[in-house]
């Protein structure tokens, strides 16, 4: 088993159980691991986009969806680099400014990376985690739906409510990025190095590289007869 999939399950491992210690403190030392945990988490939301990124180029091909799931989930990690270093109590317009640019953008990147993995998929197992992760972009949809009405309600008890909606859509999102262990498997040193070569391997092009690698394949009768 790849050691990359310790990666996408220990993101949301650290970041759910960290922000839940802190519980989002506005004043030392609670403010300052919950600034840490953002941006530890941001980084790790970007090495595990960009490998998804590569290791879809690497099996199958590129596309509009793959490069759009890159870019997406580049925005939100900077987001989410606003939101953990701009506190609400500090600097509330750009902390506000984070959390708009995250929560949309990653609502984007999961709905981009449902349709993709159904795009993929071959294997029931495929299929079965093509319908997980389907479920779960339902559920964060509908919690951020809820998290943005509560919000602009003047009830303090409503906008309390929108402020949980508001955990259980980024744990539900943290638990997105954990279902990339099944594609991480495969993920191994050289899935970077595709991008490194400038394109993808995929089925036609693999055919090339082990021509390439095992030498020149040798003419059948069939073949010379057709020169």
């Amino acid at each position: 088993m790849s050691l990359w999939v310790i990666l996408p399950v220990s993101l949301p491992s650290l970041t759910i159980t960290g922000i839940w210690v802190v519980k989002c403190g506005t004043l030392p030392p609670e403010s300052c691991f919950f600034s840490l945990i953002c941006s530890a988490g941001s980084f790790m939301v970007m090495v595990i986009v960009f490998l998804r990124y590569a290791h879809v180029i690497e099996k199958y091909q590129n596309c509009v969806l793959n490069t759009a799931g890159l870019s997406t989930g580049w925005i939100c990690a900077a987001g989410l680099i606003m939101i953990g270093n701009f506190q609400v109590d500090n600097a509330k317009i750009l902390h506000y400014v984070g959390a708009g640019v995250a929560f949309p953008t990653s609502m984007l990147f999961v709905c981009l990376q449902s349709a993709l993995t159904y795009r993929l998929a071959k294997t029931q197992g495929e299929y079965s985690v093509a319908h997980l992760r389907l479920g779960m972009t339902l559920l964060a949809f509908i919690t951020l739906v809820l998290t943005g009405v509560f919000f602009i309600q003047e009830s303090f008890v409503l906008q309390h409510a929108s402020a949980i909606f508001e955990w259980v859509f980024c744990i539900i999102i943290m638990l997105f990025y954990g279902t990339f262990a099944f594609e991480f498997t495969g993920v191994t040193g050289d899935t970077v190095m595709v991008l490194a070569r400038g394109g993808a391997l995929g089925p036609n092009r693999r055919g090339h590289k082990v021509e390439s690698l095992g030498g020149p394949i040798p003419h059948t009768p069939e073949t010379m007869s057709m020169l």
